[in-house]
């Protein structure tokens, strides 16, 4: 088998998303390539975290098996926010699909299954059909159109082509909300890499003591007025802030410990010897599917941790504790519950083996079809 992914992510960036992990599996079944889009002299401006490989672009190169590419172009098509402008938005989609690359033209011609990450992929569907109309056809859906903000074009486009698609794969139940209405929709949840438990020893915290040892990890939407108050609060637990993106808050109380962004191996015995961890969002309208999907709520999960986050997204989950993101009483009583909970893990992952199995296959899983309305 011959694989295709497209994606704006690029498989060789040492940050990963779960299309990497995908990939990665992928290669293990057959010849796999990746085809990255949507960068330009553009992105240099909105510090795309492809600017590492900057010099990697419109260049064939081979990393971890895969055949890579980043195509780079003098401008890519984006979300032009104004109605008014919508006619320049479109033209500028319509003419970065009529003048594909060559390389992209290519693999999609001795393609046998062809990925199409959610962003700006699914407008290469048409060329598919066109080019290859025997390939079978996946969506990942990996965020909501809507929620990462697509440009107009795009969600018009993927309402369009998706019911033509072999499998539209959600990673929650949730994220069909927001889908056309079709009959190849299959919830296929995050995948989970096990070796983590590999590397999540020695304890970095000191020993002695009665201090609770709280952890947050990662930058999304992250909210320092959180630690504002839960550090005054709770001045006998130590809050432990991971690759926030921001520097310390002159609000924090002295139990706060702020850490720049390190490699993720390394967050992970912060995360094992925890007692409790936070996802502090900063928005109560967070969509429902990041109850499935988050990856630092999927760790703490898995290390047995108590969780603190926003009422929107406890999902159905006994291990987290919910509050309404600015009030103080309500992260207060979070804190608490997560304090006196067990540990506990309330779901088992998938491996992502077992995640691509059900994306090629979709069908053949009982546990992919969509519970009824």
């Amino acid at each position: 088998m011959k694989f295709l992914v497209i994606s704006a992510h690029d498989y060789r960036s040492r940050r990963k998303a779960g299309v990497h992990f995908v990939t990665a599996e992928l290669e293990k079944r057959g010849k796999t390539r990746f085809f990255s889009c949507q960068y330009s002299l553009l992105s240099q401006l909105k510090s795309d975290p492809r600017a590492s490989l900057a010099a990697l672009a419109n260049k064939k190169t081979v990393h971890e098996n895969v055949e890579c590419y980043l195509w780079k172009t003098l401008i890519h098509p984006f979300n032009v926010r104004k109605a008014c402008l919508r006619p320049i938005e479109a033209f500028l989609f319509r003419r970065y699909v009529r003048k594909p690359s060559q390389v992209l033209v290519d693999w999609i011609a001795e393609s046998d299954v062809i990925f199409f990450e959610s962003g700006i992929a699914p407008v290469f569907f048409d060329l598919v059909a066109q080019l290859n109309p025997q390939a079978r056809t996946i969506y990942i859906a990996s965020d909501d159109l809507t929620t990462i903000n697509a440009a107009a074009y795009v969600k018009a486009t993927f309402d369009r082509v998706a019911p033509q698609m072999s499998a539209l794969c959600l990673k929650s139940r949730y994220m069909s909300d927001g889908m056309p209405e079709s009959s190849n929709q299959y919830v296929i949840p995050h995948g989970f890499d096990f070796s983590v438990a590999e590397y999540a020893d020695p304890s970095p915290y000191p020993t002695g003591g009665n201090t609770v040892h709280a952890v947050s990890i990662g930058s999304m939407l992250f909210d320092p007025e959180f630690f504002v108050m839960a550090s005054r609060q709770f001045p006998d637990v130590t809050f432990h802030i991971i690759g926030s993106g921001a520097r310390a808050h002159p609000g924090y109380a002295e139990n706060v410990r702020v850490y720049d962004e390190m490699p993720h191996h390394l967050t992970l015995p912060y995360i094992k010897h925890a007692d409790i961890g936070i996802a502090p969002y900063r928005s109560a309208n967070l969509p429902r599917y990041l109850a499935d999907t988050s990856l630092k709520l999927m760790q703490y999960d898995f290390f047995r941790l108590p969780a603190v986050c926003p009422n929107s997204i406890v999902g159905d989950y006994a291990s987290r504790f919910g509050y309404e993101p600015g009030d103080s009483e309500s992260i207060a009583t979070a804190i608490n519950a997560a304090i006196a909970a067990p540990g506990m893990s309330s779901r088992t992952p998938l491996h992502w083996s077992q995640v691509v199995e059900r994306m090629l296959n979709p069908m053949q899983f009982d546990d992919t079809r969509l519970p009824a309305a």
